[in-house]
């Protein structure tokens, strides 16, 4: 008997390999699956401007990095004691402007190096519900716990998602032909509004990204994170203690079925190689000063001399540090 119905995996999408240059963006589940091919030795820019939710946000953010913006303090407000951008994240938030200045445009300029650069632009949108500023009618990123009178609410037609992201992606494509773009909906549900919103909020994003695909389909693919979630794990197991988020048990999940789609035979045993490194390296020794434990830890070094050697635009600085600060304690 099958207790489980398999959704369908794209099939002949174009491998991602570990050579490739990788730019995440969107909510949570960017996130997720952006620290696992982090942990893989991926090469990637994982959110430049923290966590995005909407397209809008997202596509301005793309702009923003494609035209090296460079953030001043106008662009900045001050709010209960720290200074917060509109387009980004609590995380960039600072107690004073300059701080908060320079880790936004240390960002910026990062993001923008790997934009002209790239291979893979992934893309997680999370809800088709945008918050607009009154004074000026623009889409914020982040409310930063301003009073809620301070924006218009509104969910985004599909036409002018679609609209939106045309633009972008001719402009991108025009730069860099080869560029893919692989877009995803993310499985967290957003229940501000109620169930039935959030489904609407899904299914328009679902709309905009299908149109998307037909008008660029040889740049554009779609990963099936939130059909994955919803069909095949049909379970609150698979489900944080908030009921929304997917659980870690759920993300491995997902990160198995990308596995499938994405990564040749090649790339996954240069995966199960740095596993097993990072594996070694997370072992928690009785007596870390002994001859044994200083051995093991040669032997993780070579491990890597070794595997650098056959693919050298493998990053293990982190790693070698480690190593050598525990061998010289």
């Amino acid at each position: 008997m099958n207790f489980q119905t398999s959704v369908e995996l794209p099939a002949g999408l174009p491998p991602i390999r570990h050579t490739d240059h990788i730019l995440l963006m969107g909510s949570c589940f960017a996130e997720n699956i952006g620290a696992l091919l982090s942990d893989a030795k991926f090469q990637l820019e994982l959110n430049p401007f923290g966590i995005l939710y909407n397209p809008l946000s997202i596509s301005s953010a793309l702009r923003e990095i494609a035209t090296k913006k460079e953030y001043m303090e106008k662009d900045l407000f001050a709010y209960r004691g720290l200074w917060h951008s509109p387009m980004h994240h609590g995380f960039f938030s600072a107690s004073t402007p300059e701080e908060t200045l320079q880790h936004i445009n240390e960002r910026l300029q990062q993001a923008h190096q790997t934009l002209l650069k790239l291979d893979w632009l992934m893309l997680t949108f999370g809800t088709a519900y945008v918050y607009e500023q009154k004074e000026t009618g623009k889409v914020v990123s982040n409310c930063h716990k301003l009073p809620e009178n301070s924006f218009n609410r509104r969910i985004l037609p599909v036409d002018e998602i679609v609209d939106e992201y045309t633009s972008l992606i001719t402009s991108l494509a025009a730069r860099n032909p080869n560029l893919k773009i692989l877009f995803t909906v993310s499985p967290i549900r957003h229940i501000r509004d109620g169930m039935h919103a959030n489904q609407l909020s899904k299914s328009t994003l679902l709309l905009a990204i299908d149109r998307l695909q037909q008008l660029f389909p040889q740049h554009l693919f779609y990963f099936p994170s939130y059909e994955i979630v919803l069909d095949e794990l049909r379970d609150y197991r698979f489900y944080a203690d908030d009921m929304l988020h997917p659980s870690p048990l759920a993300i491995r999940y997902l990160w198995e079925r990308f596995s499938e789609t994405f990564f040749s035979a090649d790339t996954k045993q240069v995966m199960t190689e740095v596993e097993d490194i990072r594996r070694d390296l997370a072992h928690k020794p009785f007596h870390p000063a002994s001859e044994a434990y200083q051995r093991f830890l040669g032997q993780i070094v070579l491990k890597i001399e070794r595997l650098i050697g056959k693919y050298p635009y493998l990053d293990f600085q982190k790693e070698t540090e480690l190593c050598h600060m525990r061998l010289n304690p």
